[in-house]
């Protein structure tokens, strides 16, 4: 299965987490992408009058996926995976969501050099950025935003959990998507969120 992923959205992250432990229970593995919230923002707000703040923001929030793009690009792609799971951790379960000693940590964590980290202030990789974010996003629509997961082909927004089932809840949850996205004209389920993300 495939996975779109932005290091910066808390729903994104928790979801991933459940999938390391749908890798445990059940014979799945995830083949980690690159998308950009900041792109997916600017292209659903297209033609509202945008602050200026806002995109200053927004230009801000490509750092992240930019040294994700160049390490893939560096490395291969199979180290989305734990780079992932480097610059998340400290993003989200250690709160660190200003510190710019993130993302030199997470390079070092993961055996990459800390030059990588260059890249959050280049457009040199917006094109790859772009496609792999459209190979997911033609399919499921801009209407949505993060997680966007791949099933034998299918791409659907969602799960959207907090906190992220363990064990066996984990591949049930898995089980249930699988069976649902079989079902040729199936959209949606949905219910009004509750509560804030847990990293837990």
């Amino acid at each position: 299965m495939q996975f779109w992923f932005d290091p910066l959205c808390p729903w994104a992250w928790i979801t991933s987490r459940w999938m390391l432990e749908v890798e445990k229970v059940r014979p799945v593995r995830v083949d980690w992408r690159v998308m950009s919230l900041a792109y997916l923002n600017l292209i659903q707000h297209e033609g509202q009058g945008l602050t200026q703040e806002y995109v200053e923001r927004m230009s801000r929030a490509w750092g992240p996926i930019r040294v994700c793009a160049a390490a893939a690009q560096q490395a291969g792609p199979d180290i989305l995976g734990p780079l992932y799971t480097a610059i998340g951790t400290r993003l989200h379960n250690q709160g660190r969501r200003e510190d710019p000693a993130v993302i030199p940590e997470a390079l070092a964590e993961v055996g990459l050099p800390a030059s990588l980290a260059d890249a959050a202030e280049s457009t040199d990789f917006d094109e790859l950025i772009k496609s792999s974010h459209h190979e997911a996003f033609d399919e499921v629509g801009i209407d949505v935003g993060t997680p966007v997961i791949r099933i034998r082909g299918k791409a659907i927004f969602g799960p959207v959990i907090t906190p992220a089932p363990r064990g066996e809840a984990a591949g049930e949850l898995w089980d249930g998507l699988v069976l649902v996205t079989k079902a040729d004209g199936f959209f949606e389920l949905k219910r009004t969120r509750d509560r804030k993300p847990s990293f837990d």
